[in-house]
């Protein structure tokens, strides 16, 4: 009787345990996840508006802030369909000709397929054996700036973004990237000063995070676009240590501050845009591309299917095993030949 018990409760505890097991995992996976996208708490950093910027650097009183971004734009052009080619569409050549009239003092920067490879050939050669696996094009484009950045300092901008304003006030931020307002930070417009932490962190990840996730749009943000970013973005901040070091960093100094996320939001009431404009982009589109972007504004609905299915698993599990599990009635041979 006592062995038939014992089977019965291993018959449960298995089947149990594992689902519990998966779910955790799940749980935990869901959890890191969704953090990138701001669900459980807003991003690490401070999070400043353009106006905001302007207000700082415009003051009655002198900015006595030190500018510690050198005044160099970077762009990058890869012309896939036209290999080697130069040329850029007309509406990004007008858009990159505001910065350079807005900008007269800065030095601006693009740079080819070509152009690309011998930088990194020259100044990272450990990093050419991941770059030139991608998958994708665009994933080159996507860490070059990263690259660019650590090197040189400066601010990224994506050809499909313009300036309206001089970019100077945005040379007091040690390093910062924009924020949608729709979850994950964006990578289209970053800066920073040569060197800083989390460039550096963003560039060695790089490698450890070449991953294939098969889905063309998770392959290229988790890789290198804005989802790996963000999640740097929140490893740096979490890596920061009270004395301004950076743990694992240590050699890169101290007096390291929360960095700003400058918001960049086009939703109706949103903060104006002082300093950036927006034309027309869109050159990586994948089949999958639609329905991440539909996914990101139906966060907590996703969550909550994501999450209950494989507790409902569980359950499906636990009460087969218990059907299983449970004793069956056995008529008696008295009974059967009862009149």
């Amino acid at each position: 009787m006592a062995h038939l018990r014992s089977r019965r409760l291993l018959l449960i505890a298995l089947p149990s345990t594992f689902g519990l097991l998966v779910l955790a995992y799940a749980l935990t996976r869901l959890v890191v996840f969704l953090g990138i996208f701001g669900v459980f708490r807003p991003h690490s950093g401070v999070a400043i508006s353009q106006p905001e910027i302007a207000i700082a650097h415009n003051r009655t009183d002198h900015d006595r802030r030190v500018a510690v971004v050198p005044k160099i734009t970077h762009q990058i052009f890869h012309a896939w369909e036209q290999p080697g080619s130069t040329k850029l569409p007309s509406h990004w050549e007008e858009a990159r000709r505001t910065c350079q009239e807005l900008n007269p003092e800065w030095e601006h920067k693009i740079w080819y397929t070509d152009t690309s490879r011998a930088f990194l050939a020259e100044h990272f050669p450990w990093f050419l054996p991941t770059y030139d696996g991608y998958k994708f094009p665009i994933q080159r484009v996507d860490v070059l700036r990263y690259f660019l950045l650590r090197h040189y300092g400066g601010i990224y901008l994506d050809l499909d973004n313009g300036c309206a304003a001089s970019l100077d006030p945005l040379a007091y931020y040690p390093a910062f990237t924009t924020d949608g307002g729709r979850g994950a930070l964006s990578n289209n417009i970053m800066g920073g000063q040569p060197g800083h932490p989390l460039l550096v962190l963003l560039t060695e990840q790089l490698p450890a995070w070449d991953w294939n996730y098969l889905l063309p749009y998770v392959i290229i943000s988790y890789t290198s676009g804005q989802w790996f970013v963000t999640a740097m973005w929140e490893r740096y901040h979490w890596l920061l240590q009270a004395d301004g070091t950076v743990q694992g960093m240590e050699g890169l100094g101290a007096g390291w501050k929360p960095l700003h996320h400058v918001l960049m939001e086009m939703r109706p009431g949103a903060d104006a845009w002082v300093f950036f404009t927006q034309v027309r982009g869109g050159t990586w589109s994948n089949w999958d591309s639609h329905f991440f972007p539909w996914l990101g504004d139906h966060l907590v609905e996703v969550g909550l299917l994501v999450t209950g299915v494989p507790l409902l698993a569980v359950l499906a599990c636990v009460w087969c095993a218990r059907c299983r599990a449970r004793p069956k009635y056995r008529q008696l041979a008295s009974e059967e030949h009862q009149p």
